[in-house]
């Protein structure tokens, strides 16, 4: 009978654990694939631009900078001769799944040679495997400095040249 008892509380509790988060599994491929993917920036690996979907969208910090893959691939070649392009090591990230579970979405902070930053993504899961659909990387202005940061921004732009 104890047997039994312990068989039941043992089953009751790992149905308790997935329920608690069905979508845990696919979360952690989602955070080994993007980490992996910031290991590519940082290692120089051309697998970076694989991991991005034939019409995937990086959109960078700066508000010129929304690229398709293939035009990103050009413009950071030079990057990428480099022995590393850039390094983002993720700090946090929460991840995001939609009921098919084929939809992921996220958001992230980073430390990286800018400093803090956020992004978000989309990402489809495939038969393949993951493809990022759409990426936005944002430096983190603390709103206490926010307004002579909006103002250095505003004077840049109001210069002829900066058009």
């Amino acid at each position: 009978m104890k047997r039994l008892i312990l068989a039941c509380c043992l089953f009751l509790s790992c149905v308790g654990a997935y329920a608690q988060d069905p979508d845990a599994a696919l979360r952690q491929q989602v955070n080994v694939f993007m980490d992996e993917w910031h290991d590519d920036a940082a290692h120089a690996r051309m697998a970076f631009f694989d991991k991005m979907a034939p019409n995937g969208v990086y959109i960078g910090t700066d508000k010129t900078e929304l690229w398709h893959r293939d035009e990103f691939k050009v413009w950071a070649k030079r990057f990428f001769e480099r022995k590393s392009a850039w390094t983002f090591k993720p700090i946090k990230r929460n991840v995001y799944i939609s009921a098919d579970k084929h939809t992921i979405w996220f958001d992230e902070q980073l430390n990286t040679q800018m400093g803090i930053c956020q992004a978000s993504g989309v990402i489809h899961k495939g038969p393949s495997g993951f493809e990022i659909e759409h990426y936005q990387l944002s430096i983190a202005v603390p709103n206490d400095v926010s307004t002579p940061v909006t103002k250095i921004i505003k004077d840049f732009e109001a210069k002829p040249a900066a058009k």
